[in-house]
């Protein structure tokens, strides 16, 4: 009988304060800003508003993109990397093997070197 008291106090509470902050014990379908922040398909709903997304951010597809990091919009909106590369400066480039980014963006290899595997000058 104590047992049942216990639930039912519980169950009223949960209710009470799930009315009181009007949400439902559901699961939200709304994503989270942490989430949203490291989404790259979160829409900002910038609609072409440069002023919206900042001076370093351009506007595509409704979001605000980095057209100088972004590889899903690398140098222009939908450029695309491929799998193997990486967006350095506006521009898809393979860091394993560009002496101009070699191992990382805007690590440069000096003249007489070459870049392999993302190292210059491998053995």
């Amino acid at each position: 009988m104590e047992l049942t008291k216990i639930i039912i106090t519980v169950a009223l509470s949960f209710t009470i304060t799930m009315v009181m902050a009007d949400q439902s014990p559901l699961p939200s379908t709304r994503v989270s800003r942490f989430l949203q922040a490291n989404n790259p398909r979160a829409a900002n709903h910038c609609k072409n508003n440069e002023g919206i997304c900042g001076a370093t951010s351009t506007c595509c597809n409704n979001k605000c993109v980095d057209l100088v990091t972004d590889s899903n919009n690398c140098g222009a909106c939908h450029n695309k990397c491929k799998y193997t590369e990486v967006c350095c400066r506006g521009e898809c480039v393979n860091v394993s093997f560009d002496k101009r980014h070699c191992g990382g963006c805007n690590h440069r290899c000096a003249s007489n070197e070459y870049c392999v595997y993302g190292m210059c000058n491998y053995a």
